[in-house]
């Protein structure tokens, strides 16, 4: 199999003014000074700074990403964003399924499909979270729970290039706990496994991220894991410094 190139994107969640375009500019100021970074590395802002963020990275290999869309192109739906809108703004990717939306907004696998799909009509690709909650990871349910989101997640034409999945166990995500390396790689084994059976060489082409307290100072470990192709970031990525030294782990020795 060859070497999957892996993303590195950051989820800003419901934080981020224009001011904070700054830190924006310095993280695509560290991109144009390593070029030789063996990573894509993406941004998810929320919906009011995807424009401004996608027309001033322009000529910067930093990629902008959404955080959720509706599974509708258009309509009668107050308050939501359609995957086509995001695209219309610069966009390039949508976060869908992060946990929060699940457990937050009660969202099903079955909403989750949908909205992947609407994401790759808009030609947008679709990061597909799943993960266990600290209840289910203490029942022995990590692997069933994981696969059934996964079955229950990914959409008819889901391809190595409009599909990342991306592994969030929830009891991690803010808490600066995180599974050992052996978790991660049983878990990231069982995806792939997973993956391999449902779509074959697609499958073993997809990149899967790890997120949940991912930090400047465990990054490395967790990035060199078997089946970690990249990590989804939260909080570490609001700093342009700190987001940079998950990065960076991907620079050439």
């Amino acid at each position: 199999m060859k070497q999957l190139r892996p993303l590195v994107a950051g989820n800003w969640k419901m934080n981020g003014l224009q001011a904070s375009w700054d830190e924006a500019e310095r993280l695509a100021g560290f991109l144009s000074e390593h070029a030789s970074l063996a990573a894509d590395v993406m941004l998810c802002p929320p919906s009011t700074l995807i424009s401004q963020f996608a027309t001033g990275l322009s000529d910067s290999s930093l990629l902008v990403g959404g955080q959720d869309c509706h599974p509708e192109v258009s309509g009668a739906h107050t308050g939501d964003i359609a995957a086509e809108m995001l695209a219309d703004a610069g966009a390039t990717a949508v976060i869908v399924g992060h946990s929060e939306r699940r457990t937050d907004h009660g969202e099903t696998s079955e909403l989750v499909r949908a909205k992947a799909a609407a994401a790759h009509w808009a030609g947008l690709m679709a990061i597909i979270c799943v993960g266990e909650t600290e209840t289910e990871r203490k029942s022995g349910e990590t692997l069933n729970i994981v696969s059934t989101q996964l079955a229950g997640s990914l959409p008819d034409g889901a391809t190595a290039a409009n599909t990342v999945i991306a592994y969030e166990p929830v009891w991690a995500i803010g808490t600066g706990l995180t599974p050992t390396p052996d978790d991660v790689a049983e878990i990231h084994a069982h995806i792939r496994s997973e993956l391999n059976g449902k779509l074959g060489e697609e499958g073993a082409q997809m990149r899967i991220l790890y997120g949940g307290s991912v930090k400047p100072g465990n990054a490395a470990e967790l990035m060199g894991v078997a089946n970690v192709n990249g990590a989804l970031v939260g909080g570490a990525s609001l700093k342009a410094d700190d987001f940079w030294g998950i990065a960076s782990v991907y620079l050439p020795g």
